[in-house]
């Protein structure tokens, strides 16, 4: 999704962009496609190899290379490598922009013929990269994590400043942030634990909030993805709750949706850096390890107030709701703070960055 914020941003001043995507389960090659973009789907057999990668393919990587997370790719980097350098062949891009975290400096260098300069969005700082600009979006990140892990001549951009949000955020902030300065209130809250939500989080916040003493004109709105697996268990449950609930599936208006709510229930991740430029308040549940760290300094900014997925979220959660019912105007302060965590115009900065680095006008 934060490739395609980038891609929207690129097309707008007038670059072509093209996606390059395996079709793992759950993929959204449709989704791509359906926002006007040429998708080259990697699922043929793999083409033979282009010569600037003759003497890698076939290479025995020891175990301490690779990368934590190769088991995501699909494949073996080598693989992975030639059947995009068959697509690259032709494409030559000016840029090539790389975002997964099984792909290392080996994938980087097997594809250098192919592309002019070298985009690498990451978070995890914990692989050699050989590139010319790479993005670590988190809060707390900071350019010097990877000096050991880049070229010299790499720039690094790293923070929420250049986080890569569309443009409705930055857009509807003056309006969110102003609702805001009202008297605090908690009547309408937002639930969104991510489009898939494996282990159903959604449902044990629902469950919790069950017990929470919330005001009895209060809504609930759950957002959630359609293949979902638990969408039908979350529904269910919401027929249950002591207030409207609604279950909504792929919106369009998250924005909006945001902008409008007076308290965020959310997990970890990109979705943060977009409550924090509208200045939603969050409770923020992190499902993943590789959450943790940006997540304990969004808490320790005053941005978030962070609950481990565990079996104590359930009072975790509820003594939470139940502080902010009782003391409302933390609502604002979680606010403010969340606020100046970023303005939601990075992906503007990170566009003229690539140009500037081209040397000439997207």
């Amino acid at each position: 999704m934060r490739c395609l914020t980038l891609a929207d941003a690129l097309k707008a001043h007038g670059a072509d962009c093209h996606f390059i995507s395996r079709e793992h389960p759950g993929h959204l090659l449709q989704v791509i496609s359906q926002r006007g973009y040429k998708v080259n789907s990697l699922v043929a057999p793999v083409q033979p190899a282009q010569a600037a990668i003759k003497n890698i393919v076939n290479e025995a990587p020891s175990p301490q290379q690779e990368p934590v997370h190769t088991a995501w790719l699909g494949s073996s980097w080598q693989t992975d490598a030639q059947e995009t350098a068959a697509i690259l062949t032709s494409l030559q891009p000016d840029w090539l922009v790389v975002d997964h975290y099984a792909l290392d400096q080996r994938w980087e260098e097997a594809l250098a013929p192919h592309y002019r300069q070298l985009l690498v969005i990451d978070d995890l700082a914990d692989r050699p990269h050989r590139c010319d600009l790479l993005l670590d979006q988190n809060l707390g990140s900071q350019p010097e994590h990877y000096a050991p892990l880049v070229p010299a001549h790499c720039q690094v951009l790293a923070g929420p400043h250049y986080a890569l949000l569309r443009p409705e955020f930055a857009a509807l902030r003056p309006y969110s942030l102003q609702r805001r300065q009202r008297q605090p209130t908690l009547r309408h809250l937002l639930i969104t634990m991510g489009g898939v939500d494996q282990p159903n989080a959604t449902g044990q916040v629902l469950q919790a909030l069950k017990t929470c003493a919330l005001p009895a004109d209060c809504r609930i709105t759950v957002v959630m993805g359609l293949t979902a697996p638990w969408l039908q268990n979350v529904r269910e449950l919401a027929a249950q709750m002591p207030w409207p609930t609604e279950v909504v599936v792929n919106v369009n208006d998250m924005a909006q949706r945001m902008a409008d709510s007076d308290l965020a229930i959310g997990a970890a991740g990109s979705t943060s850096w977009e409550r924090c430029c509208l200045g939603l308040p969050t409770l923020m549940v992190v499902l993943a390890d590789n959450q943790k760290e940006a997540a304990a300094h969004l808490q320790k900014n005053g941005a978030a107030n962070c609950l481990e997925f565990s079996g104590l979220l359930h009072k975790n959660l509820h003594d939470q709701v139940q502080g902010l019912i009782d003391q409302p105007q933390r609502l604002n302060q979680t606010s403010t703070s969340a606020s100046v965590i970023t303005d939601g115009l990075g992906v503007e900065r990170m566009v003229a960055t690539m140009a500037i680095s081209l040397n000439k006008s997207i």
